[in-house]
């Protein structure tokens, strides 16, 4: 007993995590981890000694794959893989699989990470950027754009983390839609099989760093002319069940424990309803507090990522440091938008946005 009380993480002794990855964990999932870390399961070795290719490994990516399916609701069409290289690799690996050299494909900027898809997929194929935010600096997103009728799919990023935009609905087009979900995955419902491909980083909302998901319809493969190299290509590691290679073991292991909490709170339906608190409070404040103003049109906010700015910029550091005195860490904005970012993942407890709340408020009664 007294061991366990050692391995017994009290939330109340963490700080408040608002980092936009790797993100918060739920303290289940760092407490379970923490035994597996010692002993998996009774083996008598540690998670990070087993073999990807022994049968308590196999359960595990099983039933990762498994409740990724549960969660979203995925047709038979789909498969789930969990595979290495980041969100980054995707934007690689998605055209090289899916666009033929002559091809089109649709992508929507708005923000660092499409942009950087669209890069990627000039390299196979033609691309056309049916609209961009950019000149606004990514504050909202494009609501006039058109498809081009011929493209092989249309990417869409579904939340921007650096910039604090969200798209709150589908694309309403008969071209297939491919999305980086990175940083809003399972955050809310959507039907998730209006998709033909999604991906994501887990470090936000499904683990820790090392893994990404894609869920990807099979009906989408075999439909290009190039040889594709065996470890980039979807239909190789599906036919292999996510084990081509040494998959990363630990991370896929700490997303299928994060996915079984999701599921354990109630799925993505309950846990969509503690984000939309935490977004309300945190906005809600930022709307009527005269320190602080928010940085993306009201419509387009994410509940994810929310980025503000200070009113008296002089106040920036200071209001930094009185955070990280308070418990507060991760809010300073990225390096490209400035200001400030609060990122509201799954596991973030409400009582986190509560404690920031505060704070502005405080903060503000010193110093507007």
């Amino acid at each position: 007993m007294e061991q366990e009380n050692v391995y017994n993480l009290d939330r109340n002794m963490k700080v408040h995590n608002f980092n936009a990855g790797p993100s918060v964990l739920p303290n289940e999932v760092l407490y379970k981890a923490s035994k597996a870390l010692i002993d998996f399961e009774g083996s008598g070795m540690s998670i990070l000694e087993i073999g990807h290719r022994t049968e308590p490994f196999m359960a595990v990516m099983e039933e990762a794959r498994n409740l990724i399916r549960e969660l979203m609701g995925l047709d038979d069409d789909f498969e789930v893989l969990f595979l290495q290289g980041g969100a980054t690799m995707q934007f690689m690996q998605v055209p090289m699989n899916l666009l033929d050299s002559g091809e089109t494909a649709s992508y929507i900027d708005t923000g660092v990470w499409s942009n950087k898809a669209i890069k990627e997929a000039k390299l196979f194929g033609y691309v056309d950027v049916a609209a961009s935010s950019k000149e606004a600096n990514y504050n909202h997103i494009p609501k006039q754009y058109t498809v081009a009728p011929q493209s092989k799919y249309l990417h869409i990023t579904t939340n921007n983390t650096i910039y604090g935009t969200q798209w709150h609905s589908i694309p309403e087009t008969e071209v297939p839609i491919v999305a980086d979900m990175s940083s809003d995955i399972l955050s809310r419902q959507m039907d998730f099989n209006r998709f033909a491909l999604i991906y994501a980083g887990v470090q936000k909302n499904m683990g820790a760093a090392g893994a990404t998901m894609v869920a990807i319809r099979k009906s989408m493969l075999g439909k290009v002319s190039r040889q594709i190299p065996s470890i980039l290509n979807y239909k190789n590691h599906i036919e292999n069940g996510s084990m081509l290679n040494t998959p990363p073991v630990f991370a896929v292991y700490i997303s299928m424990l994060t996915l079984r909490w999701l599921k354990g709170q109630g799925g993505v339906a309950a846990i969509e309803q503690i984000n939309d608190k935490k977004a309300a409070l945190l906005y809600d404040e930022i709307d009527h507090n005269p320190l602080f103003r928010g940085n993306v049109v009201k419509e387009d906010r994410s509940k994810m990522n929310v980025t503000f700015t200070i009113d008296k910029p002089e106040l920036e550091e200071e209001f930094l440091k009185f955070c990280k005195k308070e418990d507060i860490v991760g809010i300073k904005g990225h390096r490209l938008s400035g200001g400030f970012r609060a990122s509201l993942y799954n596991a973030l407890p409400l009582e986190s946005v509560e404690v920031m709340v505060e704070a502005m408020k405080f903060f503000s009664m010193k110093k507007a």
